[in-house]
């Protein structure tokens, strides 16, 4: 048992999840430097969405909601972070507690709501790190690695109505034309459980001229083409599956996320009293493995081997991120196997991906 592990089964599941979390990304954030100087051995360079990504593993959205010490996970072995949910207005998100932990199946229940700084403030970061960054590299020219790539994830604000489209696409639009200067990809998250209707969003009808939208205005504020993404649930039926996809190939998006969190609690070992007592919110972890593998099956199957995939939900242990590949992820993303796994990690993944 690694001294992560022991922290985590004797400190950090007896605190309050959320302020377990702050701390897991104080000390992950400190790490950063040391683990810098170690190399990251294991994956190797990507292409993807015409992006060059050092390598297949990627850090889901969640962890650095505000784009904080998104530039700092490199250390750690990702080859790329999506920042957020990020929302045009900056909201608190729904009441405390909003997190918890099921250690018994390596699973996060959250509800947290989109908490988030808004996008005028998280652009507002954006530049400045990356002025510091192009400070910083001067005018050397010698990386002879892929840069980390960023990943911005965009969803709708708690109090724009899921029933006006109008507000809704009005909503998006805002934070795509703050956000999109600052991205490698872009995607529109409609898939969370945790802000009230954004789920209707999936429907296609709704989510392909909220596509368009997006679309247009990352376009009138880039001079490259951004790649779009939209980020669906497990929860969809196959047939809604499959529908995604044939709008994803219709309106020519770069690519899909499967799976966001699931509201199922079936097959859990945590007992069924504490599962009711913790009550709403979004599952992620070990639980979705089967199912978000079955998602990306799904796609793969009909969108052919060109739209990327980034498989994401359940991803644990090597073996598993492997499985993702071979069902059809071009990347797979993690969170929750980070929370649980702790700072070495992301390495192991890496080791058993090459």
């Amino acid at each position: 048992m690694s001294l992560y592990d022991r922290v985590f089964d004797h400190v950090l599941v007896r605190m309050d999840a959320e302020r377990a979390h702050h701390l897991t990304y104080d000390a992950l954030r400190a790490g950063g430097p040391v683990l810098s100087r170690l190399p990251v051995t294991g994956g190797a360079p990507v292409r993807a969405m015409g992006l060059t990504f050092p390598n297949r593993l990627g850090l889901a959205p969640g962890f650095d909601k505000n784009a904080r010490v998104y530039d700092r996970m490199g250390a750690f072995g990702f080859g790329h972070v999506e920042i957020g949910t990020v929302t045009a207005l900056a909201q608190p998100g729904n009441p405390r507690p909003r997190l918890f932990r099921l250690p018994e199946d390596r699973a996060i229940v959250n509800r947290m709501g989109f908490n988030n700084d808004g996008a005028p403030a998280v652009a507002a970061r954006l530049g400045r790190k990356h002025a510091q960054n192009r400070r910083g590299r001067g005018d050397r020219n010698h990386q002879t690695q892929p840069r980390l790539i960023l990943g911005i994830n965009i969803g709708k604000s708690k109090v724009v109505p899921d029933d006006d489209q109008a507000a809704v696409e009005a909503d998006y639009e805002t934070s795509a034309r703050l956000l999109a200067p600052h991205a490698d990809y872009l995607v529109v998250n409609v898939s969370s459980p945790n802000t009230p209707g954004l789920r209707n969003l999936q429907a296609v009808e709704r989510l392909a001229p909220l596509l368009r939208q997006v679309r247009r205005t990352a376009d009138e504020v880039t001079v490259a083409t951004v790649p779009l993404l939209v980020k669906i649930a497990p929860d969809l039926s196959d047939d809604d599956v499959l529908a995604v996809a044939d709008m994803a190939l219709d309106l020519g998006l770069a690519g899909i996320i499967a799976t966001n969190t699931t509201i199922s609690r079936e097959g859990l070992r945590t007992p069924a009293a504490k599962v009711t007592e913790i009550g709403a919110g979004g599952l992620s972890g070990a639980p979705l493995t089967e199912r978000s593998t079955e998602v990306l099956r799904l796609l793969r199957g009909r969108v052919g081997p060109d739209l990327t995939l980034i498989g994401v939900g359940g991803i644990s242990t090597p073996e598993q991120a492997c499985e993702r590949v071979a069902a059809g992820a071009d990347l797979v993303q993690a969170y929750s196997g980070l929370i649980y796994g702790g700072p070495m990690w992301p390495r192991q993944i890496l080791q058993g991906l090459s």
